[in-house]
């Protein structure tokens, strides 16, 4: 689920005739298009043609909608105040009817495709497009015995792979939050360009990263509904279980063979990590404590443990994943890195539960790394300054 952190106040339609030249057309735009237009404070403008429309809104979720104001020759126009810095979903509602943009790119989030618009973060670069050696992201399509069905896959892999062809590559497993797909973490989130920055400054190892498609059912079997379950809901919790266990033995049994079998990967748990965003950290807690001979390294972004981050009660550190935690020596012994992190505007529900779960990892003496990204709330700027704190930790202490 997608909650995004922006504080923002409409600006008069006027304001469209001040200071033209500061305002640029947005990165996220289609070719050519304008609009939507952004300026150095964060500021948005808004311009769709709706000659007929008697109401049109920008409808960014989860936060207060833009009202447009309907201009002589059919436009609609609107500017906004300063918005959060990053990537930020939105739709049109014109008339009631919500449709995407078509001066913008789509994104799938919130189960459809949806339009967004990226809000440049003042000196950040390293999410940008640099002039450093890039990666490819490569599409797989994989025959899942456990699905039952063809499913889809996206791998990074790192500068020079083609090149370097007797080098072998550690793994990341990183995974997407609900409503998304494994385009997410790419398309919103820029995680291959985050990773060429890194690996070309010396700050992090070069590794192979593969997006899983996050939902599954076992063949033969119907697919969870979500449909009416709010986020959080029992039944929403118990849809995603379900969902989260046929993605635990799609990913173990079929796709981690399949990508030690056609990349170049270091196939063994020491080279191997996984972390997710929102109910992609669900999955990896599960993924990961059930299966410790697979993996060493595991992160959480925004979501982990399931009812442990949305319910009341504090970790058992003792009992909780088949006693995976129950001996904290042990268990630093086998997971070289455990990592947490949300944003300081998360919401209250989500923030509360992370922090009770980070407390109970300390009074049960398992050793972690908590993150805490400064103003930003479920969002990809969240997300993105996740993996940037996260991939330099990777496979440090793993050697060939």
């Amino acid at each position: 689920m997608k909650l995004v952190g922006i504080a923002m106040l409409v600006v008069s339609s006027a304001c469209l005739a001040e200071e033209p030249d500061s305002y640029q057309p947005a990165a996220t735009n289609v070719w050519g298009a304008q609009y939507p237009r952004v300026d150095s404070n964060g500021r948005a403008q808004f311009r769709v043609k709706a000659p007929n429309a008697t109401k049109v809104v920008v409808n960014f979720w989860s936060v207060p909608k833009l009202e447009m104001t309907k201009q002589p020759d059919g436009f609609w126009t609107v500017t906004s105040a300063p918005i959060v810095p990053g990537f930020h979903y939105y739709t049109l509602l014109i008339d009631g009817a919500e449709v995407t943009d078509l001066n913008s790119h789509t994104f799938f989030g919130g189960g459809k495709d949806a339009s967004g618009i990226e809000i440049p973060e003042a000196g950040s670069t390293y999410y940008s497009i640099q002039d450093v050696p890039h990666g490819q992201v490569r599409e797989i399509w994989y025959n899942s015995k456990v699905a039952g069905s063809w499913r889809r896959a996206l791998v990074y892999t790192p500068p020079g792979y083609d090149v370097r062809t007797s080098e072998r590559f550690p793994v990341l497993y990183l995974q997407h939050g609900g409503g998304e797909d494994e385009t997410g973490w790419t398309k919103q989130g820029r995680a291959n360009f985050i990773l060429d920055n890194l690996i070309a400054s010396g700050n992090c190892r070069p590794m192979i990263i593969v997006m899983a498609y996050g939902y599954a059912r076992h063949a033969g079997r119907p697919a969870p509904d979500l449909t009416g379950k709010p986020f959080g809901s029992p039944e929403a919790m118990r849809a995603m279980e379900e969902m989260a266990s046929a993605f635990e033995d799609d990913i173990t049994q079929v796709l981690i063979p399949y990508i030690d079998s056609n990349f170049r990967t270091i196939p063994d748990r020491d080279h191997r990590a996984m972390a997710g965003l929102s109910m992609g950290g669900m999955q990896t807690f599960q993924v990961t404590f059930n299966h410790l001979d697979l993996f060493s390294y595991i992160g959480g972004f925004s979501g982990a443990a399931g009812p442990l981050v949305l319910g009341n009660e504090k970790l058992d550190a003792k009992t909780a994943y088949h006693g995976a935690l129950a001996d904290p020596a042990a268990f630093a012994k086998k997971v070289h890195l455990l990592w947490l992190g949300v944003g300081t505007e998360e919401p209250e529900r989500m923030r509360v539960g992370l922090l009770r779960l980070h407390t109970s990892l300390l009074e049960a003496g398992i050793q972690h790394v908590f993150y805490e990204s400064p103003g930003t709330s479920h969002e990809w700027q969240t997300w993105r300054r996740d993996l940037r704190d996260f991939a330099p930790r990777l496979f440090q202490q793993a050697t060939q």
